[in-house]
């Protein structure tokens, strides 16, 4: 199996982070399409995994609350017209809390703009979190009952309602209402009302439009598939929090806010991505030998990783063992290669067909013995 060097997936992942699409990255790069978008879902998984465990025990102070509109595959209104539409398809909303002070991304989630999906997130954003912090969120309803369900009283919580009304020299599609004014309304705890503000998630979201091609409206670089689009939300929260030197900071989110020391390069997430794969991995299969039951005989089958099994009839007398790759699997026991005359036994499936893995069926190229 070919493995692109470190180089190569450092440079496909900065190319990602600076909101190129895949097709893009594939003609820059000259890397198949299949290639990248592989690449993408498993540093998402890394990177994901890696904040999970690190962004714990924040000492933030104000930290806003809002979520970003995109879409699966198809807009909700067309779904149902959609070809071959998966279960997954539609408009989803990512839910963001950002620290005010240090501009660190605390807590993200990809889900519905619903009670159950605010419950999750600010039930994630409660965990951590080290201190008491004022809270900032839009009028979205479902935050009043997530807000008090995870904080309880523990909490200086406000809503910015704002006022909008129609521009009557706005374009009819895709142009914003305008905003006419906003009202602050404290809800749980004592607020500074000063610093009730939701101006900073909200720039948050324009970054993440920017630097995600496939949240760009009014273009085909859409996601195709939920899996990829929260792999890319990872991705970005990651270089953003840990990459990305922030303008007015002049250093990243992550080390205003102690998380780390160091201002992380593209390669040391390739370094945590490689960490995370020796971490995770598993054998795309499993040789499983048997003694029967009656006799001195013994049966091979291999385990695939989805739990699938192929069973392999194994010489009478001795345990098998096996080498080679998985092209050119061959079996071996005892002193000699086979045990029979030195011949190597050579297994593939019954009407092989090129590029495809094993089958069900095998047999010996050496004939019966």
């Amino acid at each position: 199996m070919n493995k692109l060097d470190r180089k190569t997936r450092a440079q496909i992942l900065h190319l990602l982070c600076e909101g190129q699409s895949i097709r893009a990255v594939t003609r820059l790069t000259g890397c198949s399409k299949n290639t990248v978008a592989k690449l993408l879902v498993e540093a998402g998984h890394a990177c994901a995994a890696y904040q999970d465990k690190t962004l714990r025990k924040l000492p933030c102070k104000r930290v806003q609350m809002d979520e970003i509109w995109s879409f699966v595959y198809a807009k909700n209104d067309n779904v149902k017209h959609a070809k071959s539409a998966p279960a997954t398809a539609g408009d989803v909303w990512t839910w963001t809390a950002i620290c005010a002070d240090t501009k660190l991304i605390v807590s993200w989630l990809l889900g519905a703009r619903d009670t159950d999906a605010a419950l999750a997130f600010t039930h994630d954003l409660e965990s951590r979190l080290a201190n008491r912090v004022q809270l900032t969120s839009d009028s979205h309803r479902p935050y009043l009952t997530a807000v008090e369900a995870a904080f309880s009283d523990q909490v200086d919580y406000a809503m910015l309602v704002k006022i909008y009304g129609a521009d009557p020299q706005a374009e009819v599609r895709y142009s914003p209402a305008k905003c006419l004014g906003a009202d602050k309304q404290p809800k749980i705890g004592n607020p500074d009302s000063k610093h009730i503000s939701t101006s900073y998630v909200e720039r948050s979201n324009l970054t993440m439009r920017m630097h995600m091609h496939r949240f760009t409206r009014l273009t085909n670089a859409f996601s195709k598939k939920v899996e990829n689009h929260a792999a890319a939300i990872a991705l970005h929260t990651m270089y953003y929090n840990f990459v990305r030197i922030h303008q007015t900071l002049r250093v990243t989110p992550a080390m205003a806010a102690g998380v780390t020391a160091k201002l992380w390069e593209v390669s040391d997430i390739v370094a945590m991505l490689e960490q995370w794969e020796l971490a995770n991995y598993k054998p795309e299969y499993n040789f499983v030998v048997r003694q029967y039951a009656i006799g001195k005989g013994h049966s091979v089958s291999v385990l695939w990783r989805g739990g699938e099994v192929d069973s392999i009839l194994a010489l009478k007398k001795r345990p098998m063992h096996w080498t080679g790759s998985k092209k050119n699997r061959r079996l071996g026991c005892g002193n000699s290669r086979l045990g029979c005359g030195n011949t190597r036994l050579k297994l593939r499936r019954e009407h092989e067909r090129p590029n495809q893995g094993f089958g069900k069926q095998y047999r010996c190229e050496s004939g019966p013995h």
